[in-house]
C-alpha cells in the first residue's frame, strides 16, 4: 500500500501516550496514517515574528512523521487572518458583506502555499498519495505540479461551496478554480456543494461532467464526489452512556430543578446563527408564557479567531442578546439562557447532550456540522431527545429524523422548539433510530476509507514523481 501524506493548516499532535486529540478528523486520519505509515504536515501554531520561518520540526511516533513549519507574523496576518478567514471563509458561507479583500493578503495566501509546497517536495516518494485539507490550501496541488510532482493528490473541502452567483465575487475566482482542477480528486461535504461547484465550471465554460464521477475541467480529467464527514459514532455513544457520574453534568441536572434543557454548542462564528437562535428562543417564551421556569437554553460558544474584528463584534452581539432575554424574562429562581464562553471537555459535552431534551443546531450556513451528529449519538435509546436542524447545514442531507427549520425564520424555529418539547416518546425513538442507524454505518472511519479508496482509483499523473530542473 502507498504511503499517505496529509497536509492541513494545523496538525493535531498526539499526546504523550500516542493518542490523537479528540475529534473525528484527527482520529480517522491517524488510523489511516498508522496503517501504512506516513506524514502529516502543517503549521506549528508558532510565529517567528518579523523573521522568515526557517526549517521544519519533525516528531516521529507510531510510523507517523508530524512535520511542522512556523509562519511569520506577516504570513499569519495575510494568509490566515487575512485572505483565508476574511475573504474565502465569508464568501464560501454566503456572507459577501463581510468579505474584505486586499491584494497584499491575497499575495500572502499564495506565498504560504508556495512555502508549504517547497517544504513538502523533498519529503515525497514516488508512490506517495497526498491528501490536502480545506480552504487554506486550495492552491497547493498546482504549486506541487509546478515543482514536478506527479503523485495522486486529493483535496477535501470541509466548508460549503456556494452557488455560482456568490463565489464569482471572489477576486481571484478563476485562479482558485484552476487550483482545484490541479487535483486528481476533489471532495465535498454534500451533493449540493458538488452541484454548485460543477455549476461554476459550466457557467464559465471551463468544464462539465464527462462521465459519471469525472469532470473535464480546464482540459484535465478530475474526479469529484461528495464525501460527508462523520464522527466516531460508537465511541461517542459509549462515552455519553458513562457520563451520569460526572460532576459538571450532575450539577447541571440538579440546577435545572426539573426544567427541560435545550442545548446549543458552536464555535463563536457568524455562520452559526447564534443570535438568531437566541431570538427564536425568546419568541418561544413569549408565545408560551406558561413555560417560564420550565425550560432552559444552554448555549456553549468558545472564543474563535479573536484576531479577526468581525468575531469580536459578534461576541458582543451574542452577549447582548443573552443579557436582554435574561433581563426581560428571568426571575430570581430561573435564568432562561446560560451562556458559556469557553470550551468543555468531550465527556462533559457528551453528558450534556444526553441530558438535553432538544439539540438546537441552527447555522445560517455550514459545511456539515458535527455537533448535530454528536447530539444524536449521545442520546439514551430508551428516551432520546429531539434534534432541531437548520436546512442550511450539510448534516441536513443525512439526518432526516430531525425537525428542519429555516434559521432566518424565528417564528418557525420557535414553533419547532415547542413541537420538539412536546413530541411523544414513540416518535422521538423512531426519528432517533433512523438517524443513529445512518451514523453507525457512515462514521468518520467510513468517510476516510471512502475518500482514500476513490483517490487510489484516480490515475497517477505520469505515474511518477519528478522535479523541476534547476
Amino acid at each position: 500500500m502507498s504511503r499517505l501524506v496529509v497536509v492541513s493548516n494545523r496538525v493535531p499532535l498526539p499526546d504523550e501516550n500516542g493518542n490523537p486529540p479528540p475529534g473525528g478528523l484527527a482520529v480517522a486520519v491517524h488510523v489511516a496514517l498508522r496503517k501504512n505509515g506516513g506524514i502529516w504536515m502543517g503549521w506549528s501554531g508558532r510565529s517567528t515574528g518579523e523573521e522568515e520561518p526557517q526549517g521544519l520540526t519533525t516528531l516521529e511516533q507510531d510510523k507517523i512523521s508530524y512535520v511542522l513549519t512556523d509562519l511569520s507574523q506577516a504570513d499569519l496576518d495575510e494568509y490566515y487572518n487575512g485572505f483565508a478567514n476574511r475573504v474565502l471563509w465569508p464568501i464560501f458561507h454566503c456572507r459577501l458583506d463581510l468579505a474584505e479583500y486586499a491584494r497584499q493578503e491575497m499575495a500572502g495566501y499564495f506565498r504560504v502555499n508556495r512555502l508549504f509546497a517547497d517544504r513538502l517536495v523533498p519529503m515525497l516518494e514516488p508512490d506517495d498519495v497526498i491528501w490536502v485539507h480545506d480552504y487554506h490550501l486550495i492552491p497547493l496541488a498546482q504549486e506541487l505540479r509546478k515543482r514536478g510532482v506527479r503523485n495522486r493528490i486529493g483535496f477535501f473541502l470541509h466548508i460549503p461551496w456556494p452557488p455560482a452567483d456568490i463565489v464569482t465575487a471572489l477576486p481571484v475566482y478563476e485562479i482558485i478554480m484552476r487550483g482545484l482542477a490541479a487535483y486528481d480528486l476533489v471532495g465535498f461535504q454534500t451533493d449540493y456543494d458538488l452541484d454548485n461547484f460543477v455549476g461554476c465550471l459550466r457557467r464559465e465554460g471551463w468544464g462539465d461532467w464527462s462521465t459519471p464521477g469525472w469532470l473535464r475541467a480546464f482540459d484535465k480529467e478530475v474526479a469529484a464526489a461528495a464525501f460527508p464527514i462523520g464522527i466516531e459514532t460508537g465511541d461517542f455513544a459509549r462515552l455519553a452512556a458513562k457520563t451520569d457520574g460526572l460532576d459538571l453534568v450532575t450539577d447541571m441536572q440538579q440546577s435545572l430543578h426539573g426544567s427541560a434543557l435545550i442545548i446549543g454548542v458552536d464555535r463563536l462564528d457568524y455562520s452559526k446563527g447564534i443570535a438568531a437562535r437566541i431570538d427564536a428562543f425568546e419568541r418561544y417564551l413569549m408565545r408560551n408564557p406558561d413555560q417560564a421556569g420550565k425550560v432552559t437554553l444552554l448555549q456553549v460558544a468558545p472564543h474563535s479567531r479573536s484576531d479577526v474584528p468581525e468575531y469580536l463584534e459578534m461576541q458582543g452581539q451574542v452577549e447582548s442578546h443573552c443579557g436582554r432575554v435574561n433581563g426581560a424574562h428571568g426571575t430570581i429562581e430561573w435564568v432562561p439562557i446560560r451562556y458559556v464562553n469557553q470550551s468543555l471537555t468531550r465527556p462533559v459535552l457528551a453528558g450534556l447532550y444526553r441530558l438535553a431534551k432538544v439539540g438546537l443546531v441552527t447555522p445560517l450556513r455550514d459545511g456539515m456540522n458535527l455537533v448535530a451528529k454528536e447530539y444524536v449519538a449521545s442520546q439514551d435509546p430508551a428516551d432520546p431527545g429531539v434534534l432541531i436542524l437548520s436546512r442550511f447545514a450539510g448534516a441536513a442531507r443525512e439526518l432526516d429524523g430531525a425537525i428542519f427549520i429555516n434559521p432566518y425564520d424565528t417564528e418557525q424555529t420557535a414553533g419547532a422548539i415547542g413541537r420538539a418539547l412536546s413530541m411523544p416518546l414513540d416518535e422521538r425513538i423512531a426519528r432517533w433510530r433512523r438517524m443513529m442507524d445512518h451514523l453507525e454505518s457512515h462514521d468518520v472511519l467510513w468517510w476516510c476509507r471512502t475518500f482514500l479508496a476513490a483517490l487510489n482509483e484516480a490515475p497517477e499523473d505520469n505515474g511518477a514523481l519528478t522535479r523541476e530542473s534547476d
